[in-house]
Formats: structure tokens, C-alpha cells, sequence
């Protein structure tokens, strides 16, 4: 949504490259690393929308603010 590579999400948020390469593949990564990533996203205006929560699909999904 935002056009930033891992690299750029990586920096922005203060962790690894590595650390987002294995959270987009569905890999384990530390809670405070996913904090830090969701934190950084919604600085930058993506709101993360959760399952069940008011979406037109009622899914899990992204949306720009």
C-alpha cells in the first residue's frame, strides 16, 4: 500500500530486514517486533483491521486512512 520495500519497513521501524522477510512469510517472529511493525504502518496511515471488526467483508485486511 505504502510502496516501501522490506527495507525501508525495516528502518522505519527499527528491526531487521530479516525480521520482516520472516513475518511476511507467516514465520514466528518476537511480539514486540510485530508491535513495532503494526506501530510504524499505522504511523504512516494504514489502519490494520482485525477479524470481526467493522469491514465490508467483516475479514481481517488493510485499509488507507
Amino acid at each position: 500500500m505504502l510502496g516501501w520495500t522490506m527495507g525501508e519497513l525495516a528502518s522505519a521501524a527499527g528491526i531487521g530486514v530479516m525480521t520482516v522477510n520472516r513475518f511476511e512469510g507467516g514465520q514466528t517472529v518476537a511480539a514486540a517486533s510485530i508491535t513495532k511493525i503494526a506501530k510504524t504502518l499505522s504511523d504512516a496511515g494504514v489502519i490494520l483491521i482485525g477479524d470481526g471488526e467493522a469491514s465490508a467483508s467483516g475479514r481481517a485486511g488493510v485499509r488507507l486512512a
